[in-house]
């Protein structure tokens, strides 16, 4: 894997565009910012660094020897976001357990629907940028 424009503009570019969905979800349509307990800069850090980190992740699962197999770019970015997206949710939601207990099933289904949904779109933007930049294959000696 080559580590170029095409890898850095789809980590950062995903990064950004998945905070962002994330921010108008917990922030904006479900009001959630107001009741954590700590400042709110501090959720913030904590978000971006660790979408940055879910950006590379896709971008690395999504090139992977293993999805290689998915011919169709589109249908990889799909499944890569879907495996990545609920692999979130589960980890958020075993660790927020005590948070989590008086959420119904259908509170749950829905906030693992939109985790997924939004690490797809993140795919999405990997997919259009691989599609978008050219990066020429090395020579084989």
């Amino acid at each position: 894997m080559k580590f170029g424009l095409r890898f850095f503009l789809s980590w950062l570019l995903a990064s950004v565009v998945m905070f962002v969905l994330f921010y108008l979800w917990h922030g904006v349509f479900l009001n959630d910012f107001k009741r954590i307990q700590f400042p709110l800069l501090w959720l913030e850090v904590f978000a971006a660094f660790t979408y940055l980190i879910l950006g590379a992740a896709i971008y690395f699962l999504f090139e992977s020897h293993l999805l290689k197999h998915v011919k169709n770019l589109f249908l990889r970015g799909v499944i890569c976001g879907i495996v990545l997206g609920f692999t979130i949710f589960m980890v958020a939601s075993i660790v927020n357990i005590s948070l989590t207990r008086h959420l119904s099933m259908q509170h749950l289904m829905i906030d693992s629907v939109w985790q997924m949904a939004e690490q797809v779109v993140g795919s999405m933007v990997v997919v259009v940028l691989k599609l978008v930049i050219h990066e020429p294959m090395a020579e084989r000696a």
